[in-house]
């Protein structure tokens, strides 16, 4: 099992900067990639924004968020953060993280944070 714990998101206004983090524990080994997703509000799927392997950290960026969001690892604690810059208001959504294996299935998920990007 892995157990992701998710922090920070919040408030910003249009154009401003939020940071995500996300660690992971217990069997960290089984892990090949994490992932950023998010769900507006009203909507019934997950959207995948970015994505970063594990052990080389090779990041994947949707269309949507690239050049404004950056995923980054620090193994030291076993950790994924999301910085998000320029953020817009349909960045506005439940955004969660996800451990993956290498056919992209998500298996474990973290407990969600809301941002919230308002004018």
């Amino acid at each position: 099992q892995v157990q992701l714990v998710q922090s920070g998101g919040g408030l910003a206004q249009i154009g401003g900067s939020l940071s995500l983090s996300c660690a992971a524990s217990g069997m960290t080994w089984t892990i090949y990639s994490m992932g950023w997703f998010r769900r507006p509000a009203g909507k019934n799927r997950n959207e995948n924004i970015a994505t970063i392997t594990w052990v080389d950290g090779r990041p994947w960026y949707s269309d949507v968020v690239k050049g404004r969001f950056s995923i980054s690892k620090d193994s030291a604690f076993n950790t994924v953060h999301l910085h998000m810059n320029d953020l817009e208001i349909e960045d506005t959504a439940a955004y969660y993280c996800a451990a993956g294996d290498p056919a992209g299935e998500w298996h474990y998920w973290g407990q969600g944070t809301q941002v919230i990007v308002s004018s």
